[in-house]
């Protein structure tokens, strides 16, 4: 590699979910700063039974391994908590964020332990009191500097969450098909849709489409704006330094909406879930995939995709002629963890569970696990010797290649605009231009609206 991965993950924007503690009494642990050596174990008499609760999003058939290193944590809490049992309760992740989340942060009746976005999502929550205040116990365990990045977890100088691992976006593509072409990943947006055009010509799905939830066509489309109108100009949308109108966003709908009407999409994408999306892939349906670096989890034997091992690449969208900033940036993020109800730090067995979780989940062993079994980027510095050995996959060495061979970096579009401008554009407007309902101008201007309104209020 050109650069270690551990130098690409310090350069990732961070967006990721919070810890929901629990304090508790029955065993507190410690870990002496500058050392690999095992967190030293305090005991107490108290083994009464309780319970907490883990709301997890490792749900479905391709998140299976992400889900065995979570139960395999909990294993060793509650062997090290006596009397303590898991409740674990697994959601989608869009439900969870969205719905069931939100209702129980207004209600003040988080889970003890809950799958947490990171930004915008932890600072508000921690501004409402509701996050538990993760600093002491970063210190005592001493890995608050081991974090590539605690950015979108930091609200007035506290961490009140912590990243479970990173990713990046890009092209997953087909690589028997492209060679039975004689093609090879394309390196200009010319040759990209020279290589649509000719896959819907023979009969194949050019590029797989899922779009009843939003955020799964809005990955490729936020590319598509950041390759037009730069890799910053979501940022700008919240201070009014950009908008939503300009002439070079209302470019990338149009091009999104170009490929939609060519029918490089499968037919009725606006009726399938996220599960199709990659089955359209997999089956060799679809020749193109457009996801997240975590799908490579899918290519490993056991997974659902199983049979494509070593005929799958991965590129990043080529440059754009006249596009603006840097044509090579991706959108990398370290942006799902784990968040801890504030209610922990009154209850000292729940704390001393909280910290058990921390120092258990947020090691070297388990975001090496994460990578090589499930594709997970890690969201901790990792020796580069290290991580060379253990990335022996070359689908996620050829992943790898492509992060760093970009030389900046963009957070995904809902880490960065308010949360009303995120449900209009992902529950309204891309359906709408997908469905032919709206015009890339028109949509342009129903965002700005919510945008001017969004950026009102926080004035």
């Amino acid at each position: 590699m050109k650069k270690s991965l551990t130098m690409l993950l310090s350069l990732m924007f961070v967006t990721s979910a919070l810890l929901t503690g629990c304090g508790g009494n029955n065993k507190a642990t410690t870990k002496e700063e500058g050392t690999n050596a095992p967190a030293k174990t305090e005991t107490t008499a108290n083994s009464e039974p309780f319970e907490m609760t883990l709301r997890h999003t490792q749900v479905g058939a391709d998140k299976q391994k992400r889900l065995a290193i979570l139960q395999d944590v909990v294993g060793k809490i509650e062997s090290e908590i006596p009397g303590l049992t898991f409740e674990l309760d697994g959601v989608e992740s869009d439900v969870n964020r969205k719905e069931k989340l939100r209702g129980e942060m207004a209600a003040g009746q988080p889970p003890d332990i809950f799958d947490l976005f990171g930004s915008p999502d932890s600072k508000i929550y921690a501004k409402e009191g509701k996050l538990l205040d993760l600093t002491p116990i970063l210190d005592e365990l001493g890995i608050k500097d081991k974090f590539s990045s605690l950015d979108p977890y930091t609200y007035e100088g506290k961490v009140y969450g912590l990243p479970i691992g990173g990713s990046g976006e890009g092209f997953f593509y087909n690589k028997e098909y492209y060679k039975s072409k004689g093609w090879k990943a394309p390196t200009t947006f010319a040759e990209l849709e020279q290589q649509l055009a000719d896959i819907k010509a023979d009969g194949k799905v050019a590029l797989a489409g899922a779009s009843k939830a939003g955020w799964v066509p809005l990955m490729l489309a936020n590319h598509l704006w950041s390759r037009y109108a730069g890799p910053d100009v979501t940022s700008k949308f919240v201070t009014g330094e950009a908008k939503w109108t300009d002439a070079n966003v209302v470019q990338a709908f149009a091009k999104y909406k170009e490929w939609v009407d060519k029918g490089y999409f499968k037919k009725g994408e606006l009726g399938f879930e996220y599960a199709e999306y990659t089955t359209q892939f997999t089956s060799g349906e679809a020749i193109l995939l457009y996801d997240g670096t975590w799908k490579s989890s899918v290519f490993k034997a056991g997974q659902s995709g199983e049979g494509m091992i070593g005929k799958v690449g991965f590129f990043n969208i080529p440059a754009v002629e006249g596009g603006a900033g840097d044509q090579t940036a991706l959108m990398r993020d370290v942006n799902n963890g784990y968040g801890f109800s504030a209610t922990a730090a009154d209850d000292k067995r729940q704390y001393a569970a909280v910290k058990s979780f921390i120092k258990n989940l947020f090691n070297e062993e388990m975001q090496l696990r994460g990578l090589v079994e499930d594709g997970v980027l890690p969201a901790i510095k990792i020796d580069e010797a290290v991580l060379n050995k253990n990335i022996t996959d070359d689908l996620m060495s050829e992943i790898v290649a492509v992060l760093n061979n970009s030389k900046s970096s963009f957070p995904a579009f809902d880490s960065l605009v308010q949360a009303d401008v995120t449900t209009e554009i992902s529950n309204i407007q891309i359906q709408s231009l997908i469905g032919g309902q709206t015009t890339p101008e028109k949509m342009g201007e129903a965002l700005q609206k919510i945008q001017e309104e969004a950026n009102a209020a926080v004035e």
